[in-house]
């Protein structure tokens, strides 16, 4: 169990207040997708598409690179 969830509606991590998913919740999540990356961004796709109901003044790109862009 992390800390380091989401703070809804404002998308900031519960364990640090960075920007979520943070650093600390981005290597928790590669450690528990190890070895299926496409289920990784399904599962990051899907908070992306969350996110972007509740973050509407933040451009489509940079919420792209927040959820996806680091998933690889």
């Amino acid at each position: 169990m992390t800390t380091h969830g989401p703070v809804l509606p404002v998308w900031s991590c519960g364990g640090c207040g960075s920007p979520w998913p943070c650093a600390t919740r981005r290597r928790e999540l590669r450690a528990e997708f190890e070895g299926a990356p496409v289920s990784l961004a399904l599962y990051m796709g899907s908070y992306l598409a969350w996110a972007a109901e509740d973050l509407t003044w933040v451009p489509a790109g940079l919420l792209h690179r927040r959820f996806l862009g680091w998933v690889r």
